[in-house]
C-alpha cells in the first residue's frame, strides 16, 4: 500500500530545530530574499524604487541614496512595526503552517513565550496575507458549489419537554452566517461569507469562468446557474455522487473549516468568519505541498502584503 504524501519524508522539509539553528542573522537575510527576490535580497527603496542604498548595520535598517529615506526590511508590510525577531517570526509561521487544522492563539503564545494579544493579532496578520492570494482569483474548468452554516450556536434545554427546535427563526440567535465555497476540482478555490446562500453563489458565481462546468445541490437558489453555465446538480438526499454530478471537493473544504471552528478554535466571532476561511481555503489549496514550501509560500506573501489596516494597533484601539 503507497504511503500518503503527508506521511512522507518529502512532506517534513523544515521544523522548528532547523528554524532556531539558523540563528537570527540567517533568518533575517531570509527575509530579505523574501521581501526583495528581484535583487537577491538587496535592498529596494520603497518610497522611489531606488537600488542604491546602504545600511545602518546598528539598527538593521537602510537609508535610501536618492531620497534619504530610511526603511527596514519589514516597512510598509504586514509586518511593519513589530517587535519579535526575525527567528521567532519565522518560527511563528512554521508553527502556523504545521497546523492541519489550523492553531489556536493560544497554543502558539505559549510556544513561543508570548503574550496572547500578540499571538492573536499575529494570527490575523497571517490569515490576511492568505486571502490576499484568492482577491483577483477566477476558477475554471469543473467548479463545485456550496454553503454552510457557522457561528450562533444556541444551546439546547436540558429538559427533553422543553427541547427547542433551532431550525425555527424564534430559536435562533440571529448572528448564523454561511459561508459558500467556490472550488475547481483538483485546483484553487475561493470563500465568501453571506447571510444567505443565496447571495454568497452569487457573489462566486461572478467569478466563475463562463466556459466552466459547475455542480451544486438541489437547492432552488441554485437554478440560476443554468442560465449561465454547463449546471450538474446533485440530490443529496438520495446519494451524495452519481458517477459525475458532485460536490464532495466543497465538503472536503467544509469538513476542516468545521474541526477548525469545532476542535482547535472552539469559536469563531461573526466579524472574523471570513479570515478563517480564507485560511481553510488556503490550507486545501496547498495541501499537497511540503511544509517548508508552504512556510516559505506564506512568508513571500506576507512580505508583499501592505501594513494591515484591520490589525495595526488592534489592541490599542480595543483599549481606547
Amino acid at each position: 500500500m503507497a504511503q500518503h504524501f503527508l506521511l512522507s519524508a518529502k512532506a517534513r522539509t523544515v521544523s522548528l530545530k532547523t528554524v532556531f539553528r539558523m540563528g537570527e542573522d540567517e533568518a533575517y537575510g531570509l527575509f530579505c530574499e523574501m521581501r526583495w527576490p528581484d535583487t537577491d535580497g538587496e535592498p529596494v527603496c520603497p518610497r522611489c524604487g531606488c537600488v542604491e542604498a546602504y545600511g545602518i548595520s546598528t539598527r538593521r535598517k537602510f537609508k535610501c541614496v536618492a531620497c534619504h529615506h530610511q526603511f527596514s526590511v519589514t516597512s510598509g508590510t504586514i509586518f511593519a512595526s513589530r517587535k519579535l525577531s526575525f527567528t521567532d517570526l519565522l518560527a511563528a509561521i512554521a508553527i502556523f503552517v504545521n497546523g492541519a487544522k489550523g492553531i489556536a492563539a493560544l497554543q502558539l503564545s505559549r510556544d513561543l513565550d508570548v503574550q496572547y494579544k500578540t499571538a492573536f493579532v499575529l494570527t490575523h496578520k497571517l490569515r490576511e496575507a492568505m486571502a490576499r492570494e484568492d482577491m483577483a482569483q477566477q476558477l475554471e474548468g469543473e467548479v463545485e458549489l456550496d454553503g454552510a452554516y457557522f457561528g450562533g450556536y444556541v444551546k439546547p434545554a436540558n429538559n427533553k419537554d422543553n427541547r427547542r427546535d433551532r431550525r425555527l427563526r424564534i430559536n435562533q440567535s440571529g448572528k448564523r452566517q454561511v459561508v459558500v465555497v467556490g472550488r475547481e476540482r483538483n485546483g484553487e478555490s475561493i470563500t465568501v461569507v453571506a447571510r444567505n446562500e443565496a447571495k454568497g453563489g452569487q457573489i462566486i458565481a461572478a467569478r466563475i469562468h463562463h466556459m466552466s462546468t459547475v455542480h451544486a445541490d438541489e437547492a432552488s437558489h441554485w437554478d440560476v446557474l443554468h442560465a449561465r453555465f454547463d449546471t450538474h446538480r446533485i440530490n443529496h438526499q438520495l446519494s451524495y455522487s452519481d458517477g459525475y454530478a458532485c460536490t464532495n471537493q466543497a465538503e472536503s473544504f467544509f469538513s476542516r473549516l468545521r474541526r477548525m471552528e469545532v476542535g482547535t478554535h472552539h469559536h469563531i466571532a461573526g466579524p472574523y468568519l471570513a479570515s478563517y476561511a480564507a485560511e481553510a481555503s488556503w490550507r486545501e489549496d496547498n495541501r499537497r505541498m511540503d511544509n517548508g514550501s508552504q512556510a516559505m509560500t506564506l512568508t513571500a506573501a506576507a512580505m508583499e502584503a501592505p501594513v494591515s489596516r484591520s490589525w495595526k494597533g488592534y489592541w490599542q484601539r480595543a483599549a481606547a
